[in-house]
């Protein structure tokens, strides 16, 4: 079973959704930070979604938002700069994933936090980052560090739950990622041989890694 993407542009990071993550090992034409048109297009969708409400009231961000959903498809995205709309630099954060750059995608979606659709939609996609991070560093040789990060992208999706308690994508994963590492108090609640049983088949299934969604 693989995460939920939800408004990953094409990583399921939701997109804002989801596990769709790009498809990172396909060719790339020399579109600006590597974007295919097929992703620019999820990620045009994502956008357009999370500009909704806002364009609502502003007739001057409709505009502004083709024109970024319009770079998108076309895979040149504009160069930012302190004027930037947090949707380019949210793009900008999702095409760095997507090219397989996760620290520096990290990076600008977790300076894009807020309690705004976009800051939402960043929020859960770099949770999901650091879960497929914990995930493949859990099969490998860096067991220990795997558990750093999926106790991030916890916190991270009890934090999207927090405001929209409603979103079930962040909740799956959330719940994924307790599957993986359980909660310190849902351990210590456990009898002894019940942990013992846990050991054991953590110790069997150390080198399974299922993908995300």
């Amino acid at each position: 079973m693989g995460l939920s993407r939800r408004s990953e542009a094409p990583v399921k990071l939701r997109s804002a959704g989801g596990s769709s993550q790009a498809a990172a090992g396909q060719p790339r034409r020399a579109f600006a930070l590597g974007l295919s048109r097929r992703n620019g297009i999820r990620l045009a969708w994502t956008l357009l979604a999370l500009l909704a409400a806002a364009a609502a009231r502003d007739g001057w961000q409709v505009v502004q938002a083709e024109r970024l959903n319009a770079h998108i498809v076309a895979g040149t995205l504009p160069p930012e700069d302190a004027q930037s709309p947090a949707e380019l630099r949210f793009a900008h954060a999702h095409a760095q994933a997507a090219s397989g750059a996760g620290e520096a995608a990290l990076n600008r979606y977790g300076a894009l936090h807020a309690d705004t659709p976009v800051g939402q939609a960043a929020r859960y996609n770099g949770a999901n980052l650091l879960m497929r991070q914990g995930i493949a560093m859990r099969a490998g040789a860096q067991p220990g560090q795997a558990l750093a990060l999926i106790e991030l992208a916890k916190e991270s999706y009890r934090e999207v739950l927090r405001h929209d308690p409603e979103d079930w994508a962040a909740r799956y994963n959330l719940e994924r990622a307790q599957r993986l590492v359980a909660d310190p108090e849902e351990v210590d609640d456990e009898p002894p041989e019940a942990r013992r049983s846990a050991e054991r088949a953590a110790t069997t299934m150390r080198g399974y890694s299922p993908g995300l969604p």
